[in-house]
């Protein structure tokens, strides 16, 4: 291409990126399989961490040992059984209780002794016996907290001074702020919202270019006058727009179908949302541009992405338990600076300083990609 029709690379032509975003536009409505990662993809990843992911201990199974037959100690056993948080399996002798628990049919043993009844009859407090399996630690923590928060509402129900005696000198009294019952479905819905926008915002964006190359269409573009910036902006607003519009739906699905509460405002919503794409839409063009092969790049697309925001970001693991050279790895994931802030959008409100920061490092991270992007995208068939 000669000098004189060279375009300025710094101009951007209107009548030019129309006419890329009409092109783009028209690929992805002839596409399938833009749609289905698009829409399908989103409702199974919304559903699956609705309804068949769950972190709520409800219905453990426990084996309750009743080895005293005295009143109090059949008013405690019932008290168990009507616990929402067991599901009990009744035995008079702790052999079978234990062949339950190594069997893998029963995640602790509840034991209430033959002198249950006497003790508290003496005005002695009762000791109750909680056996769980550490093979399971978060498991077994919560049978060993929830055995005993059964036990103090039962003494509190029926004597306060006994209450006060099971639970010793010092009474907590938990208080559970912006997400009271402790539902896992009020942060995973959120978290999964993440994560359709990276597979929208980095599987989708990582085929485009790629797919010019393997179609031998890349070389007619490079042939027309248009400027690689008009380029890239034609591969990325299509899906950044697609992205918001699968964040839409899954909101409203989270709000209307799961019960979620929504506290914040959509502008919040809006905001993070937004500037969580550009780093996601950017790493996936950069690894398009650079792979030129479908295959290749949503495999690299994945792992770069999928793989970080669902095990890195806080989605699942918290990140201040993990290793300190792990947490170290988690700044340079984006989606670490997304799932605080759209958790809190949910469950808290607008908060605004968290949310300003957050959007400025991910969008300081998309420049970068961007950046990248543009210095790998070259009007040349090398």
């Amino acid at each position: 291409m000669s000098a004189a029709l060279r375009p300025d690379p710094a101009r951007l032509d209107p009548r030019r990126l129309r006419a890329l975003l009409a092109k783009e536009l028209t690929q992805i409505l002839r596409d399938p399989s833009t749609f289905l990662i698009a829409l399908v993809l989103p409702l199974l990843l919304l559903f699956l961490f609705g309804y068949a992911v769950s972190l709520d201990t409800s219905r453990t199974r426990i084996a309750l040992v009743l080895e005293d037959s005295g009143a109090a100690a059949q008013s405690l056993a019932q008290a168990y059984e009507n616990s929402r948080y067991f599901d009990v399996a009744l035995l008079r002798a702790s052999a079978p209780a234990k062949e339950l628990m190594v069997e893998d049919r029963s995640r602790g043993i509840v034991v209430i002794p033959q002198d249950f009844s006497r003790r508290l009859a003496r005005g002695t407090a009762p000791v109750v016996q909680v056996i769980t399996d550490g093979s399971q630690p978060n498991t077994a923590g919560f049978v060993a907290a929830y055995a005993k928060g059964v036990l103090g509402d039962w003494a509190a129900a029926r004597r306060p001074a006994l209450a006060r005696a099971l639970a010793g000198t010092v009474t907590a009294r938990p208080r559970f702020w912006y997400n009271p019952g402790l539902e896992s479905r009020n942060f995973l819905v959120p978290g999964a919202i993440a994560i359709v926008m990276t597979m929208i915002g980095t599987l989708l964006t990582a085929l485009v270019v790629a797919r010019e190359w393997e179609r031998g269409t890349m070389e007619a573009m490079i042939a027309t006058p248009m400027t690689m910036a008009e380029f890239v902006l034609s591969k990325v607003v299509p899906y950044f727009l697609l992205a918001l519009a699968a964040m839409a739906m899954c909101t409203v699905l989270a709000v209307t179908l799961f019960g979620v509460p929504f506290r914040g405002s959509v502008l919040a919503l809006a905001l993070v949302s937004s500037a969580f794409l550009l780093p996601a839409l950017g790493l996936g063009l950069f690894v398009s541009t650079v792979t030129r092969n479908q295959f290749v790049a949503s495999q690299i697309a994945l792992l770069a992405s999928f793989l970080p925001t669902f095990l890195l970001s806080g989605f699942l693991y918290e990140i201040s338990s993990m290793p300190a050279w792990i947490r170290a790895i988690t700044f340079l994931v984006p989606a670490r600076y997304l799932i605080p802030p759209l958790q809190t959008i949910f469950l808290v409100g607008d908060v605004w300083p968290m949310f300003w920061r957050d959007s400025a490092i991910m969008a300081g991270f998309g420049v970068g990609f961007f950046m990248l992007s543009l210095r790998a995208t070259r009007r040349s068939l090398d």
